[in-house]
């Protein structure tokens, strides 16, 4: 009874748990600052470069299902605490991949944060739909969702100028120094990372302190569902609007990520807007800004609007958004680029809600495999720094306009139920996206 007593209420639960939303926000966002730094500290092309999102976004495929197995055995809380311990671990080695420099180095580090995050992920979006009734939870998720957003919009604002905090020269202004001024050069840029990460990965040590210490609900009951059926992935995939969701949720989170990844250096094209490196960073706010206001506008539309056709219109509006940047120079190219973000803010929500919508007792396996699909953040802007070092950097987003076309068809024909319901699952289910 003394050990009940103890523990922290739900609301106070949820906003511990909410500020980690924000912090993976901020720490996945940090990626588009460090791609036009690392690029010009190793002299790298786009496609090269790219490999920062490639590893990143690779630990979720790698990392889910090893990161489900360990929350079902520890619990959510502890799961979180390991999380964010493993995460602090990965931005300290940021510390000697600078010193070397070493461009393998980095990615390893990089490859250690995100299966951090990705363990944050598994942990910590099941555990706060728990807190509380069933009814209210896309409330909830919602809220947090919004939170990350946040960090996605303060974290370049505020770090990004510490990371590109001296001029990032040109390829061809490096090759015309010599050797020795040439690693001086790199080096010296190399180590602007060094402070920031470890301030990074102090404060999350000290937020897996924090939440060990704060008695915030366990839950470990809740992930202790019953004996694991092997075929039921395959089961899942069956569900044809899961099985285009899962697509669904690799073309987009692909798609957001390219973009992002491209935005500080797409931005300081002289024909875009000629910002410097560090001037770019803080327009990052609008895009990733916009994907937080826009979450509370959705949220609102969608209890007036169907979810599915709100999801094609934000499409559709993205896709005009794109040929609009791509056939345009100066303020229009880089501000319809930066609008991206508002348009953007409803799709994940809206395409995992749907996907797994009536599973019964599929969703838990159905949700494994729409996290591992945001391994399309890992390939996809692959794919358009190689079509970037081919024909630019603008005619390259035509790789993002066809990922949200997709998008376009599954919210208004890819995500509708057909058949009976499916086994395990409730005959009646809320409409995707309808806050309670």
């Amino acid at each position: 009874m003394n050990r009940q007593s103890s523990t922290l209420s739900n609301p106070a639960a949820i906003a511990v748990v909410s500020l980690i939303f924000f912090t993976w926000g901020g720490l996945t966002s940090l990626n588009d600052v460090l791609i036009p730094h690392l690029k010009a500290v190793f002299s790298m092309n786009y496609t090269q470069t790219m490999l920062i999102q490639f590893t990143f976004f690779g630990a979720y495929f790698l990392m889910s299902m090893p990161a489900g197995a360990l929350v079902a055995r520890v619990g959510y809380k502890a799961g979180i605490v390991i999380g964010l311990v493993v995460a602090a671990v990965g931005a300290a080695l940021f510390y000697p991949a600078a010193r070397m420099p070493s461009y393998p180095v980095f990615l390893t580090a990089l490859f250690v944060l995100a299966s951090g995050i990705t363990l944050l992920q598994v942990a910590a979006n099941p555990y706060i739909s728990l807190l509380g009734r069933p009814e209210t939870s896309h409330s909830r998720l919602n809220l947090a969702q919004a939170l990350n957003s946040l960090g996605t919009t303060v974290f370049p604002l505020l770090i990004g100028p510490l990371i590109l905090v001296g001029a990032v020269l040109g390829a061809d202004e490096i090759a015309a120094m010599g050797a020795a001024e040439q690693m001086a050069y790199r080096a010296a840029e190399a180590r602007s990372v060094e402070m920031p990460y470890l301030m990074l990965s102090g404060a999350l040590l000290l937020l897996a302190v924090f939440v060990l210490l704060m008695r915030i609900p366990s839950l470990r009951e809740a992930t202790e569902a019953g004996p694991a059926v092997y075929h039921t992935y395959l089961e899942a995939l069956r569900q044809p609007h899961l099985r285009w969701g899962v697509l669904g949720i690799f073309c987009y989170v692909g798609a957001e990520v390219a973009i992002g990844s491209f935005l500080i250096n797409y931005m300081a094209e002289p024909s875009i807007g000629g910002l410097s490196e560090a001037e770019a960073s803080r327009f990052l706010a609008f895009y990733w800004g916009g994907a937080m206001v826009g979450r509370f506008i959705g949220a609102a539309l969608m209890t007036r609007i169907d979810a599915r056709r709100l999801l094609g219109f934000a499409g559709a509006v993205v896709c005009v958004l794109l040929v609009t940047t791509m056939t345009t120079t100066g303020s229009v190219a880089m501000w319809s680029a930066l609008a991206i973000g508002l348009f953007n803010s409803i799709m994940f929500p809206t395409i995992f809600t749907t996907a797994i919508e009536r599973l019964g007792t599929l969703t838990s396996k159905a949700s494994s495999l729409l996290v591992m699909a945001i391994v399309g953040g890992a390939l996809i802007p692959l794919a358009q720094g190689a079509l970037a070092d081919r024909i630019g950097i603008q005619l390259a987003f035509v790789v993002p306009l066809v990922c949200y076309a997709y998008v376009i068809w599954y919210g208004l024909r890819g995500s509708r139920l057909h058949g009976s319901t499916p086994v395990g699952a409730s005959p009646v289910a809320p409409r995707p996206g309808a806050m309670h």
